[in-house]
């Protein structure tokens, strides 16, 4: 039984039959025809080559099919995750730059290193803090987000990021309005055509494996891209090539600011930590040197948008081409020499964030494609992780951990519903740890469990997790064999891969269910939803943001349990007078506090005591009905007790019911017991009722046959 709890796997071959294995071996292939693509467009979302996607799809699903608790979740790379990866970097590298990559493979790895924790130390249930409103609202912005920053790929047009990605969608909007490659946007059409119709009319197609393979041969044999590379004296135009140079100065700028800066930095760093160590004091250097990098950073910001304008105006250029045996000659658009005949096509500059090589101008005449695959399996090694990266990493990794997790234990979950196989969080979270870190050694970044395709797997029929097994061997074979039969696949088809993934990402009435469940839970979802839309590409804003408004809506309702005060009714059980609007009784206040009795509520308990004291001037007796009450600590027991003093000081009587086992030992210890006194702790409610009754009409002024018409007592059976 030890031996399974740490191999799952080995309790998958318990009656494993070949009959089984076939089932699973059609899944994992099912599977994989569907991972194959998609892995490679959620690659690129998360800012890296589309080739590690296939790195990110090789040992994460087999890894945490091995030593997870689900048979049929299938793990890799996702769009939620590859997006919060893409965010998180950003400020660190530029997107698909090898230091991007690094950070991405290392970013992987701490995620994998804390949820491997979290699933040994047995803490599954921190998933709990991200509540189902935050989580709706945060998901629903995401898939808005994801879904918008593919429309560049879907025009075919190049702009740069802004700070807030509703900036980045206006300067698309605003490429798109100036060129659109009409090639480019026929075929993501139709990529998006065929797959929402084959999911429709034949939903056991593979959608996006016919989708890319359809789009790639079409590619091939119509020469879709064509790009050439030429020398900048193939564009006869002074003035842009004078931009060209200007450009290449502020974008050699940057990288010399940049780097001055963070070897400076590294140095302020030293000097700090020797300050910690009591080696070295406060010094005017090290305030010289800070001062330093703040001059830096500002010359590298006037850089960097010197360098944006030039590119954007780069972009925006068009040219035309006349071809003189294999030699391209570049005009500009609708400024051409007589005489000059042209190849009829709109050619654009390819401009990226670095310097553009002179001798070797990239000339796009087409569209875009995923261009060279390396064939081979990834390097296996050990990613770059250090101190400093892992506590610079360590908070994103955190949010992505938890909303990766909450995402395949939700599936997992759903799936068992149906398999009837038993889910344990724990497991699932070492099993998603582990996915991560292997899958780091094989140069794969983040990822979790995937709706779309564990819905695949369940529905091909896979019985273990061998079928997930199966989908790994598959993509090693792709890597080693098939990677050249990727080279024409167009970028427009992968960007309508991850929007129609995305589209059942959306989920509007979760945002009427939660309003109907709690105003408040609505109001959050609300919110988390709209900060996480201002505020991306950040997306950790929006789960932050939602996480407070929970975690204070239940800290206020935690602070403010209700206290109600109870009154018969007429199926003679005692409810709130309030909500029920029942007739209370002038001497007797029975009072139910629902919660545990803390140091948070516990000056609560005696302000609505004394409200009841108010209410009631003829009030002789007060009965806490404890059976709401699970738990209790000293400020509550305390509190409980000044509450004693003062009734019996003013010559009121105290009483108890229903008191549970784990509050009345807290009572026994403290001898708040003895105070009270067992002859006032009563088992149930309508027996201390009575015995209440019965003692202040025959111990007070009171009529001694009781009041008439007495709102505890009429409906209880003499």
């Amino acid at each position: 039984m030890l031996l399974a709890k740490i191999f799952p796997f080995i309790l998958w071959f318990k009656g494993y039959k070949g009959s089984v294995f076939k089932l699973d071996l059609i899944a994992g292939i099912t599977v994989a025809m569907v991972l194959i693509p998609q892995s490679m467009a959620y690659a690129q979302l998360a800012g890296l080559p589309a080739y590690y996607g296939l790195y990110a799809a090789f040992l994460p699903p087999m890894v945490a099919a091995l030593f997870g608790s689900s048979r049929q979740l299938g793990t890799g790379p996702v769009a939620v995750v590859s997006l919060m990866s893409a965010a998180s970097l950003e400020p660190l590298a530029t997107a698909g730059s090898p230091e991007f990559i690094a950070y991405s493979i290392v970013l992987a790895l701490v995620v994998g290193i804390f949820q491997f924790s979290l699933g040994v130390l047995r803490l599954g249930m921190v998933v709990n803090f991200l509540s189902h409103p935050v989580i709706n609202g945060f998901t629903n912005a995401a898939a808005i987000i994801i879904a918008s920053s593919q429309f560049s790929k879907f025009f075919g047009v190049y702009v740069d990021k802004a700070p807030h990605h509703y900036e980045t969608m206006m300067r698309v909007a605003n490429a798109v309005m100036d060129y659109t490659h009409m090639p480019t946007l026929i075929y993501a059409i139709s990529a998006v055509t065929i797959m929402a119709l084959l999911k429709k009319f034949a939903p056991k197609v593979p959608n996006v494996l016919v989708a890319v393979l359809i789009t790639t041969v079409i590619s091939y044999f119509t020469g879709f891209n064509n790009d050439a590379t030429v020398d900048v004296s193939a564009i006869k135009d002074p003035a842009i090539n004078q931009q060209i140079t200007d450009f290449n100065v502020a974008t050699a700028l940057i990288e010399e600011h940049g780097g001055n800066r963070a070897n400076l930095g590294n140095l302020v760093d030293e000097m700090k930590a020797e300050q910690h160590s009591g080696h070295g004091g406060a010094s005017i250097e090290l305030i010289e040197k800070e001062a330093e990098i703040l001059v830096l950073t500002s010359h590298m910001d006037n850089a960097k948008e010197e360098a944006h304008l030039l590119r954007k105006d780069l972009r925006h250029l068009k040219f035309e081409a006349a071809m003189d045996g294999d030699t391209y000659t570049f005009y500009p658009k609708n400024n051409l020499p007589a005489g000059i005949e042209t190849d009829g096509k709109t050619w654009r500059l390819k401009v990226k964030n670095k310097p553009l090589d002179s001798s070797q101008l990239l000339m796009m005449g087409g569209g875009a494609i995923v261009g060279k695959v390396p064939e081979g399996l990834p390097t296996i090694s050990m990613p770059d992780l250090t101190v400093k990266s892992f506590l610079k990493l360590l908070p994103t990794a955190i949010i992505i951990s938890l909303l990766g997790f909450m995402e395949a234990i939700a599936i997992a979950k759903a799936m068992a519903a149906k398999t009837g196989q038993k889910i344990d969080a724990n497991q699932e979270l070492i099993g998603q740890g582990l996915a991560n870190i292997l899958g780091s050694f094989g140069s794969s970044y983040a990822v979790s469990g995937s709706f779309s395709r564990s819905a695949v797997n369940l529905s091909a029929g896979a019985v273990t997790g061998i079928s997930s097994v199966v989908t790994s061997v598959m993509v090693v074979i792709t890597l080693l064999f098939f990677t050249p039969l990727l080279y024409h696949l167009p970028q427009a088809t992968l960007a309508a891969v991850i929007m129609m993934a995305v589209i059942g990402l959306l989920n509007v009435k979760g945002f009427v269910h939660a309003w109907h469940a709690q105003k408040y839970d609505g109001i959050i979802s609300v919110l988390s939803f709209m900060v996480t839309l201002y505020f991306a590409p950040h997306l950790d804003k929006g789960i932050m943001v939602g996480f407070v408004l929970s975690m204070g809506v239940f800290l206020y309702k935690s602070m403010r349990p209700v206290v109600a005060e109870l009154s018969m009714n007429e199926d003679k059980v005692l409810k709130s007078s309030e909500h029920y609007r029942l007739k209370g009784c002038r001497h007797i206040s029975v009072v139910r506090f629902d919660g545990a009795l803390f140091f948070a509520n516990a000056s609560y308990l005696d302000e609505q005591v004394a409200k009841f004291r108010t209410e009631h001037p003829d009030l002789r007796y007060i009965l806490l009905d404890a059976s709401g009450i699970n738990d209790m600590d000293a400020s509550g027991e305390e509190a409980l007790a000044m509450i004693v003093d003062r009734l019996r000081a003013a010559k009121l009587g105290f009483a108890m019911c229903g008191i549970k086992g784990q509050v009345m030992a807290v009572m026994e210890r403290t001898h708040l017991l003895d105070k009270i006194g067992m002859d006032n702790i009563y088992s149930g409610t309508k027996s201390a009722v009575a015995a209440i009754t019965k003692e202040i009409h025959t111990s007070t002024d009171l009529p001694e046959g009781g009041c008439n018409n007495c709102p505890l007592m009429k409906h209880i059976p003499a």
